[in-house]
């Protein structure tokens, strides 16, 4: 072989290399950039689900706010102020002894009424027993409060110390129960539902079931109801997970992981 032809081989070897090295930079380049615009993707989803559970806590606050205002205004405000206008006709009216028997009556019934629906008004914002007596306590008597309905029998059982989990999660994990049970009765027309909370691997785990209707939980248009998103929404609030298996006509499964 003379120098022209070694010469060749060496400049056609040498083309080959950086053709090639050229090739795995496009190659890895073009992989990187996909690998990144996936990324972004993920984080977008991820920033838009986030825009969307802020979105459900404010929507619930505000429905929330509503009907406190509601409340207020319609059961204690209406009430006191017809006992402020019975409270001036003592004062300043000749009444019968008949009419001042009435008129006092009606005030301390109104009174009376206005009281209890303020503790009323109070125990939505903060059962009492949640504050007192714990988590199981505030669950227990939930799970009373559904079954005088009479409309659907639900079972509660709990092998777990809610100690072990911060306080601060404890109106949240009532809440979300509250809106699971609100779920069976008002949606699912459910008859049974069975509330189980369980220690696995040192997490606490709440088995949730009940056997209404059912709704298609591939549907995402059936998660963006207020109930739902609200659930949603708080599970993130406190860190947790949640898995929901539902179907028409399978009735409604979820575990809540704390």
């Amino acid at each position: 072989m003379d120098n022209s032809e070694l010469i060749k081989v060496i400049f056609y070897t040498f083309f080959a290399f950086v053709l090639m090295a050229l090739v795995l930079i496009l190659f890895f380049y073009f992989s990187r950039k996909k690998i990144i615009k996936q990324e972004i993707e993920k984080k977008n989803l991820e920033i838009n689900y986030q825009k969307e559970l802020l979105h459900a806590v404010i929507v619930t606050q505000e429905d929330e706010r509503q009907r406190i205002a509601q409340d207020l205004h319609d059961d204690i405000s209406s009430k006191l102020n017809i006992v402020s206008l019975n409270s001036q006709m003592l004062i300043g009216t000749q009444l019968s002894e008949k009419e001042y028997a009435e008129i006092t009556t009606n005030i301390i019934n109104l009174t009376g009424k206005a009281l209890e629906n303020s503790r009323r008004i109070a125990h939505d914002l903060l059962p009492p027993v949640l504050e007192k007596f714990g988590l199981d306590a505030g669950i227990s008597e939930l799970v009373v409060e559904f079954n005088s309905s009479k409309s659907s029998k639900v079972y509660y059982e709990n092998n777990v110390d809610f100690s072990a989990i911060d306080e601060n999660k404890h109106l949240h994990i009532f809440r979300i129960l509250q809106e699971l049970l609100n779920n069976s009765l008002k949606h699912s027309q459910a008859a049974t539902i069975f509330i189980l909370f369980n220690l696995a691997e040192d997490k606490v785990t709440c088995r949730y079931t009940d056997n209404g209707v059912g709704f298609e939980y591939s549907n995402a248009d059936n998660l963006r109801g207020l109930g739902m998103r609200n659930i949603l929404s708080r599970v993130e609030l406190i860190g947790a997970t949640i898995a929901i298996q539902s179907a028409p006509k399978s009735g409604f499964k979820a575990e809540i992981i704390f």
